[in-house]
């Protein structure tokens, strides 16, 4: 089927990059392009799903952290750690 369309410029210019690019005509890069937005791709291919990385084993034991804030002479990091444990 043959018709007219007007393209915006971005438009056009991403086509006549990716004609270019992938070695297509014009006219092969539009029908192309319709077609990948037309129908509909599987969700799976179209998002990424990020995989868990080991983030290898704990180089300290934090379980005496709130002690050890405890010690320490900055007033303003106990009442901080005090008052977000109150909220706990």
């Amino acid at each position: 089927m043959r018709t007219t369309i007007t393209l915006d410029d971005d438009v056009a210019m991403l086509l006549k990059r990716f004609s270019e690019e992938a070695g297509l005509t014009f006219r092969d890069a539009v029908n192309q392009s319709i077609r990948r937005g037309l129908i509909p791709q599987p969700l799976r291919e179209s998002v990424a799903i990020p995989q868990p990385r080991a983030m290898g084993r704990p180089t300290m034991d934090l379980t005496q952290a709130l002690s050890l804030i405890e010690r320490l002479d900055d007033k303003d990091v106990r009442s901080s750690v005090r008052s977000s444990r109150d909220r706990s």
